[in-house]
């Protein structure tokens, strides 16, 4: 695989470290790492242009979400692809915690948080209108993770935090249906749009029945992408 390098200049190692993660993110749903590909750090070393501490942390985050696995003397590979199933499986565990997540941080919300997530929302529509291959997606899914990941880390509740990430939930689905582009922005981003509207309510319960609704609705479009009808 080969990914471009990164800016290096006076970057932090935690930047490169993300940066890393993003790229390998990306690469797992345009197909240029397979799944069961080996991952060989010196490689990603010269491909990327810095030091292979960053590409450590990268995949030991990648490990704790399920998308690497780490075998004794044979370093990274790429985890399988899920079947449906799993990724059915995958939806049903988010709608156990992303609902609570969505009451928690409305109730402690703030101006600041609410700015942010409707900035996600921007950006997540101007990016579905060029979303339609997998060497595109990258915006809308960085702003659709975004948008869900805000609202994780303003819960105040660390293991609900490290729960959502665990789950690597939104580069499961689109590694399983990468090949389709972006089939469901449009109901996507109204439901994004209804759990920002209990937000700026102030209303707790109807952000965690605005977002139960919206893991759904993703679960929904899941199958029926499976089932080619999309």
């Amino acid at each position: 695989m080969a990914i471009g390098p990164s800016s290096r200049g006076t970057l932090s190692r935690q930047v490169l470290a993300d940066h890393v993660y993003d790229e390998l993110m990306v690469a797992f749903m345009d197909g240029r790492l397979e799944a069961d590909e080996a991952l060989n750090i010196d490689s990603l070393a010269r491909d990327l242009e810095i030091s292979q501490t960053p590409i450590r942390e990268a995949l030991a985050r990648l490990e704790s979400t399920g998308l690497v696995i780490r075998t004794a003397l044979k370093g990274y590979r790429v985890a399988p692809l899920f079947s449906l199933e799993e990724v059915v499986e995958l939806m049903n565990a988010r709608q156990l915690i992303e609902p609570e997540n969505a009451f928690l941080a409305c109730s402690r919300s703030t101006d600041a948080l609410v700015a942010q997530l409707e900035q996600t929302i921007v950006d997540l529509d101007r990016s579905s209108e060029q979303a339609d291959s997998v060497a595109t997606i990258r915006p809308y899914w960085q702003a659709d993770e975004r948008f869900h990941r805000l609202i994780a880390e303003s819960t105040g509740n660390r293991f609900l935090l490290a729960a959502y990430t665990a789950l690597g939930g939104h580069v499961q689905r689109f590694r399983l249906f990468g090949g389709l582009g972006v089939s469901d922005a449009g109901p996507a981003i109204a439901e994004h749009t209804r759990v920002l509207d209990a937000f700026k309510a102030g209303d707790a319960d109807a952000a965690r029945a605005g977002m139960d609704e919206h893991i759904c609705g993703v679960r929904t479009r899941a199958v029926a992408d499976a089932a080619g009808e999309h």
